[in-house]
């Protein structure tokens, strides 16, 4: 096991090797939206509609505020330290080598479960599509190609992610102006607007409205990997954060558009024929057969643009914990010597999803995406108390609001939502965090010993 992490051999060319920073404000921005999909809220529409008994809207406005509160946690930590790390780097920087390890290892999971779940979704498609095609020649050729395109660098990917959001796009507009036009058509123009599209007073419920919000958070899902690009991005202290932020902000009001003229063409929730593929119903019945192949081409699309993205950034986490030392470096380390990109992680993050994506349920890889995101979501919040409030002591005036107010309502919003999963998510979910405690143990000879680190520094100017 020791020769894994230790090594007396001066440092090769690709230990030394840094990434090209070539990534713009903007780029960040159309990588976040890429990740998340204008998109995102098609497949759990219905979910959200019914159980928050007709208050998509409302459950969407309520999840933006608690994923708010943790895109300023991203935002200000990676203000402090804009590494490739992200979560990892934040919690061992705020706290300790051990808790990183920990948050990296949470992390991992949702990193390596989001490409899974869009791989799967997509091959799934793909084969209702072309069933003569099997599922498993979709899975592969799908994950074949994205691992390329991710190989090739960070720019390629750029090119792909602006391709395939300006498709998203134009089918998330399409049916926006499709439905506005059928509400129209029946009801004039007053028709859109309804106090019903956002409220029903006769079935609001606190407790319904708060399911339908944890549900909602699905459409932001991925946010947080914007942070993983810190090191391929021109000028990270400044604008890491902003797009975090500002990718949250575009998200919600392309979902509250969205769910509102669907709730709109379709008012009776009740009588909705499929709930995970409400959005296809409601298309077909404002734009007929060709708006429904529409919708399941650009669902394709989405998914296979979510892998791509997301991919990118788990192997930028996975590099950070293996340049440390925590995983072996001499696979998630490793750089490209002709692209500048973790080669070597990508494929195995390729493998993985391969072997996940013909082996595991999909539900079950939905639920474990959760319970890896929010478990990060909760360190990054309370590492922001930990950095700025008790480390730094920046306690004066509205600082007390943003380094202690806010991230602790974001952790505490994330805190309920993860203890919401399923009884089968949190096992499954807690079993991989004990087997990271496990190896984490071995690492350090009992916790006696910090796992070996490259480059751990105190907190600097930069981090005030």
């Amino acid at each position: 096991m020791p020769e894994l992490f230790e090594s007396t051999a001066p440092a090769s060319p690709a230990d030394t090797m840094q990434f090209r920073r070539v990534l713009s404000r903007r780029d960040l921005i159309v990588y976040g939206l890429v990740i998340l999909s204008p998109t995102a809220p098609y497949p759990v529409y219905g979910i959200v509609q019914q159980v928050s008994q007709g208050h998509a809207v409302l459950s969407y406005l309520v999840a933006m505020i608690a994923m708010l509160f943790t895109a300023a946690s991203y935002a200000k930590m990676s203000a402090a330290y804009p590494s490739a790390g992200s979560t990892y780097t934040y919690a061992q920087r705020a706290f300790n080598p051990h808790a990183g390890f920990i948050a990296g290892w949470a992390m991992i999971l949702d990193y390596l479960l989001i490409p899974l779940v869009s791989v799967i979704f997509a091959a799934l498609t793909a084969a209702q599509i072309a069933p003569r095609v099997p599922y498993f020649i979709w899975t592969i050729v799908f994950i074949v190609g994205i691992a390329l395109i991710n190989v090739r660098g960070i720019r390629v990917t750029a090119r792909a992610s602006t391709a395939t959001m300006a498709v998203m796009t134009a089918c998330a507009l399409l049916f926006i102006w499709v439905v506005s036009r059928f509400v129209i058509q029946r009801q004039g123009l007053d028709g859109l607007i309804s106090i019903a599209g956002v409220i029903r007073p006769e079935t609001f419920s606190f407790s319904p409205l708060m399911l339908g919000a944890a549900i909602a958070t699905l459409s932001y899902i991925g946010f947080d990997a914007i942070s993983t690009l810190a090191e391929d991005t021109v000028d990270p202290v400044r604008d890491i954060g902003f797009a975090t932020i500002m990718v949250c902000v575009l998200q919600t009001i392309i979902c509250v558009v969205t769910v509102y003229l669907a709730s709109l063409a379709w008012p009776d929730y009740r009588t909705l024929p499929h709930l995970e593929t409400a959005i296809l119903d409601i298309g077909q019945k404002v734009g007929g057969p060709w708006m429904l192949a529409c919708l399941t081409f650009v669902l394709l699309v989405a998914a296979l643009a979510s892998a791509l993205t997301a991919q990118a950034g788990a192997s930028r986490l996975l590099m950070g914990m293996g340049r440390d030392r925590m995983i072996p470096p001499g696979i998630f380390a490793y750089i490209h010597p002709r692209y500048l990109t973790p080669s070597r992680a990508i494929y195995v993050m390729s493998a993985a999803s391969c072997a996940g994506a013909l082996l595991m349920r999909f539900q079950l890889a939905v639920e474990l995406l959760n319970f890896g995101a929010f478990a990060g979501f909760i360190l990054v919040n309370l590492s922001v108390v930990q950095h700025y409030f008790i480390r730094l002591r920046l306690r004066r005036g509205t600082a007390i609001l943003s380094n202690l107010v806010f991230p602790m309502l974001g952790a505490i919003v994330c805190a309920y939502v993860w203890i919401s999963l399923t009884m089968a998510a949190k096992l499954a979910g807690f079993a991989w965090l004990a087997l990271g405690v496990l190896y984490l143990a071995v690492l350090t000879r009992g916790f006696r010993d910090l796992p070996k680190q490259l480059n751990f520094k105190e907190p600097t100017e930069l981090s005030r």
